[in-house]
């Protein structure tokens, strides 16, 4: 390319501002702005031709009509729509008429350039805002996943803006039972609490299954510190219902949507949940996270360690439960999807394994009263103190391994199972929850959190 053949064609097609002119040849010279090189240009081929210099006038510029001298003005507004939002990173993006977008190409084809040469007008409105935006807001730009995305509108001349999340890891644990991980829709009314003009019986009229959940005791609290517009739980995984969540906790990410506050005092907004779920739920290691940390929380597929109750139809021995956990140890179990969640799930075939497994009889029942565990019909004395008809057994699984069918076999549906094994109907009576963790922690990689609200 002759740049000088091509200044003299383009300064031909009109009245042309620096910017402009240059922008064509954009990826020539680097280090220089567009500007630049438009008046690099003007000024050679005035000097070339020996001919008085003529500035160019970006108002009067047939190709961006005046765009290119207002990006102080678009800065100006952007921050202004920012203010009184807290954000470390931002990105510019920029709409650009069709009109604009028209006149380029014709510069383009009557200085006979190919329609792609130099740079975009959209690119240039980008650059050149945004870079005067990072110095009224004192913010970083962010081109993967900005705190905020403003776009300007140069047809309607307005500036819209989006807050994008923000994000809260942590391990909380559930200290109740019946308390679902999140909220619970009643499917009888579709939520509406009335079924024929009459309150619900599935949930007495309030929309919900559950009264409360690990989401309600601690989402609202993390959305109040943020000034958001709503909160989202994620859990990894989720335990049963009825099931405690204990130990080391279940890790979770609370994500904050239109937040105009990042930077928490992550210390006092663990407190201030603990204090808010009442002995319910705990929260414990919250951090300030990226938005990487969601998908990272939903894939994770730990191995979980589960403490259960589990009653007997008939009395066991020591030496019979504790020959009948060692055989399930290390062994691959098949399971049907179980009866209890066929109806949501397909009937799929599993394969998990197992472990580690412990156990002991229930001391109480060894030596005295057998409580009612199973129908609410069974009582009486054991004669045998070696035997009993209740049991505590610590599991540890892979993810996914239903561990209530590994106890009660549920109908053949699990193979092997540890009622089929002992040869005597098993059920879990109480489930707790232990531990949730990967072979390595994978929420341990610092580039999935934030420090003091930076990168």
């Amino acid at each position: 390319m002759n740049v000088l053949a091509y200044a003299r064609d383009a300064l031909s097609t009109g009245p042309l501002c620096d910017a402009c002119l240059g922008r064509p040849i954009g990826d020539r010279s680097f280090g220089l702005g567009n500007a630049e090189r438009g008046r690099a240009l003007r000024t050679t081929v005035a000097l070339e031709d020996d001919e008085p210099y003529e500035p160019g006038e970006a108002g009067e510029c047939w190709v961006c009509a005046g765009v290119c001298d207002s990006f102080d003005t678009w800065a100006d507004r952007v921050a202004e729509a920012l203010a009184g939002d807290e954000f470390d990173t931002y990105q510019v993006g920029t709409r650009v008429p069709a009109l604009l977008e028209e006149n380029e190409r014709l510069l383009r084809e009557d200085a006979g350039l190919d329609a792609e040469a130099g740079e975009p007008l959209k690119r240039e409105v980008n650059r050149e805002v945004g870079k005067r935006v990072g110095a009224r807001v004192e913010a970083d730009v962010d081109f993967e996943r900005p705190d905020v995305q403003v776009t300007l509108d140069l047809d309607t001349e307005t500036v819209d803006v989006q807050i994008n999340s923000a994000f809260v890891y942590g391990r909380y644990r559930k200290l109740e039972r019946d308390i679902p991980q999140t909220e619970w829709p009643c499917k009888e009314c579709n939520e509406t609490g009335v079924i024929d003009g009459e309150p619900c019986p599935g949930c007495d009229g309030t929309g919900y299954r559950y009264d409360e959940s690990v989401e309600e005791l601690t989402a609202p609290v993390v959305r109040e510190s943020m000034d958001g517009a709503e909160a989202v739980f994620h859990g990894a995984g989720r335990e049963d219902v009825d099931a405690l969540m204990l130990g080391t906790g279940r890790p979770f990410v609370i994500e904050v949507k239109e937040p105009r506050t990042r930077d928490v005092d992550v210390e006092s907004l663990e407190r201030e949940i603990n204090d808010f779920a009442d002995g319910k739920a705990e929260v414990e290691g919250l951090r300030v996270a990226t938005h990487d940390m969601v998908e990272r929380v939903k894939e994770h597929d730990a191995s979980k360690t589960y403490r259960m109750t589990v009653a007997f139809t008939e009395p066991v021995g020591n030496e019979t439960l504790s020959d009948a956990l060692e055989e399930l140890e290390g062994e691959t179990i098949e399971q049907r999807t179980p009866n209890r969640v066929a109806h949501r799930r397909g009937d799929i075939v599993r394969t998990r394994e197992v472990y580690e497994t412990s156990g002991e009889l229930d001391d109480d029942e060894a030596s005295g009263e057998l409580e009612d565990t199973t129908d609410g019909e069974r009582d009486g004395t054991l004669g045998d103190s070696d035997d009993a008809a209740r049991a505590t057994i610590d599991i540890h699984g892979e993810g996914g391994l239903y561990v209530k069918e590994l106890v009660s076999g549920d109908e053949g549906r699990t193979e092997p199972s540890l009622a089929g094994l002992l040869g005597v109907d098993a059920e879990v009576t109480a489930l707790d929850v232990l531990a949730v963790e990967g072979e390595e922690e994978p929420f341990a990689d610092e580039t999935y959190f934030r420090d003091d609200g930076e990168e």
